[in-house]
């Protein structure tokens, strides 16, 4: 039954099926295994990413398209629910009419941009898209009265939603539920898409894509539209990236440019895409987590260490927690090196070897 939900596409690896329920369950319990807000955030931003980085995976991994416009679907969903939030009410219909919004106009670009420079190769694209990811950044700042330009916009969520809701009168195993447990929840109910999108890398369509990422001409000789393959491909990622930004705007009842538009969180999804793994949808459960933690906690374990070896000065000025952003660096190194196809791919490659 498992299985036939994985569209037979099992982990293949005993410790990469363990390592994958340890993060389920995790995510899954965070709230009441993890108290505390930043915890709860993290596991939120994990969550949020997983989706995103997944959608990118569908691009890259599976497609072999490297695009740089991925944040502008992000930011579009962002934004979407946030304008919405803010022009109409705190309401259920404003949600969903920003996500509606925000939606139609990914894939109104995502069209676009697939029908007009997917014929183009490789860096050509990159290079197209940059270009309109960053004209949008530009453009979104600049449009202040609808925007918040700059400032962003902060909005009200519904009612169930805030955190001073409380379904319950008494604690739930310790812990007082109210609207950002909620608001996890409907955020972790959404990554049941990411088993959607595993039906779909493995069903006849994927293979055509994974067919047109190895060897494109070879496709297109034997009868495949490899545009139109091209272009399905990037409505869909566009799609789900939508849905990652609205969520990660109702997490945080604020979007603004650096939020969600930002060339680092395209960065961070390319490095999440790599740890994890490039066309395994377990690799986007992997890397995100990993990747999001260490940039969460890495700062508050150096702490600890600089603390410990304060007397040593050598040490103390190595482990000095400003410094994070290094070691965070120093450990994507060692992920590379040590695991070339990302944790999923690797692992799998030893769980074949007899």
């Amino acid at each position: 039954m498992s299985f036939r939900l994985l569209s037979g596409d099992p982990p293949r690896s005993t410790l990469l099926a363990v390592m994958l329920i340890a993060i389920v369950a995790a995510l899954a319990a965070a709230p009441f295994l993890f108290p505390g807000p930043k915890a709860l955030a993290v596991a939120a931003k994990i969550l949020v990413f997983v989706i995103l980085v997944a959608s990118y995976d569908l691009l890259l991994g599976y497609t072999g398209i490297v695009s740089f416009a991925h944040t502008m679907f992000f930011g579009i969903g962002a934004y979407g629910v946030a304008i919405a939030s803010v022009r109409l009410d705190a309401s259920w219909l404003s949600v969903l009419a920003g996500v509606g919004a925000g939606l139609a106009v990914s894939l109104v670009f995502a069209l676009i941009i697939g029908l007009a420079s997917l014929r183009v190769r490789a860096i050509f694209y990159a290079m197209i898209t940059l270009a309109v990811a960053a004209a949008f950044q530009t453009l979104v700042s600049q449009l202040s009265d609808l925007t918040g330009g700059e400032d962003g916009l902060n909005f009200k969520v519904p009612q169930m939603l805030r955190p001073a809701y409380r379904p319950l009168s008494e604690p739930l195993f310790g812990v007082t539920i109210d609207g950002r447990i909620i608001t996890y929840y409907l955020i972790a109910a959404v990554c049941v898409v990411l088993f959607l999108m595993l039906r779909i890398v493995n069903s006849p369509f994927g293979r055509v894509l994974q067919a047109i990422r190895e060897n494109p001409f070879r496709a297109e000789a034997i009868g495949y539209r490899t545009v139109l393959y091209r272009s399905l491909s990037n409505l869909l990622a566009a799609a789900f990236a939508t849905l990652a930004g609205a969520l990660y705007a109702l997490w945080l009842r604020y979007n603004g440019p650096d939020t969600s538009l930002s060339f680092e969180i395209m960065l961070n999804i390319l490095l999440m895409v790599v740890i994890g793994g490039m066309g395994t949808m377990y690799g986007a459960i992997i890397g995100a987590s990993l990747f999001v933690f260490a940039q969460s906690y890495l700062q508050d374990g150096l702490h600890v260490i600089h603390d410990a070896v304060a007397g040593v000065a050598p040490l103390a000025l190595l482990f000095e927690p400003d410094r994070w952003l290094l070691w965070l660096g120093i450990l994507f190194v060692l992920s590379v090196y040590y695991f070339p196809t990302g944790v999923a791919g690797r692992l799998r490659e030893l769980a074949r070897r007899p």
